[in-house]
């Protein structure tokens, strides 16, 4: 099998390079581990910049976001018991921001790819990068039915994360990584609740940093500061919304409340691998850095 560019995972990155590389008329393929509906199951991250928003308008997949995505003007600041709003819309002369899953874009990413032809190889494990540094690499991969498949290429772009193959393939000595972990994380849930306020809310408080957001019209994604190293377990659905509410409290403001059906910690990190090309490998998305929320 033989291919221009081979991509090595289809979260945003990869989905993404991959349609813009066709309208560009190079072929790629994409090697996904996880099947589809796991893909498209996994929640994420929902706030999409303006320029996000206009890329995915721009490479026809932004019907769907901008029917269904929540565009927020602007967001507000709490601290000392009191909001501030800031007039994102006024302030960048016109720009927004839009709340929209990131399974929902995937959703999208994929089923555009899909639509224009686009060979994505789902539940494929990538076992061997061979000849990054010639003219002629080469992907050896597992394939759904158990078969070792191999795809020549001209580049591979490793857009699978900080934990696939593709950074391990640089050589130690070739390449740096810097790390920075910070001494909190956030304790992140999803309720089952209507949106409490109409724009995001980032509030500081003697007590930590807690977040305020929005997924759809009946479902709720709010955080709070914690300790890495809490557990979810000691943390009671009362005790949850109890700490948020006195986070956020002020100016008679009151989260509305209801069953949550999700809820994590997620540790706060900082990495960049430099440089992020060895060769004819290229790293994409969080296989070249992560930068925290």
């Amino acid at each position: 099998m033989r291919t221009q560019v081979a991509i090595i995972g289809a979260g945003p990155a990869g989905l993404l390079l991959s349609h813009m590389l066709h309208l560009r008329g190079i072929e790629s393929v994409i090697i996904e581990s996880r099947r589809r509906e796991a893909i498209e199951a996994t929640i994420r991250a929902g706030v999409l910049e303006q320029t996000t928003v206009d890329l995915m308008t721009e490479i026809g997949a932004g019907d769907r976001l901008r029917r269904e995505g929540f565009v927020h003007h602007g967001f507000e600041l709490r601290f000392s018991g009191r909001g501030h709003r800031i007039d994102l819309h006024e302030l960048t002369h016109g720009r927004t921001i839009t709340v929209y899953a990131q399974h929902e874009v995937l959703k999208d990413l994929i089923a555009l790819r899909l639509r224009a032809g686009g060979d994505i190889r789902f539940e494929a494990k990538v076992t061997a990068l061979d000849g990054i540094t010639s003219e002629h690499p080469k992907i050896r991969f597992t394939a759904a039915g158990g078969t070792t498949q191999e795809i020549a290429c001209d580049f591979i772009a490793g857009c699978e994360g900080g934990h696939g193959i593709s950074r391990a393939a640089i050589p130690e000595g070739s390449r740096r990584d810097f790390f920075r972990v910070y001494p909190f994380a956030w304790f992140g849930i999803l309720a089952k609740a209507p949106p409490s306020s109409g724009e995001l809310i980032y509030t500081h408080h003697e007590r930590g940093f807690a977040l305020v957001s929005t997924r759809s019209p009946d479902v709720q994604r709010l955080y709070f500061q914690c300790d890495p190293n809490d557990r979810v377990e000691n943390w009671p659905e009362d005790r949850i919304w109890d700490e948020l509410q006195a986070r956020v409290a002020g100016d008679g403001f009151r989260l509305k409340t209801g069953p949550i059906f999700q809820k994590g910690i997620i540790p706060m990190k900082s990495f960049v691998c430099e440089p992020m090309q060895h060769g004819r490998l290229f790293l994409a998305g969080d296989a070249a850095h992560i930068v925290p929320p």
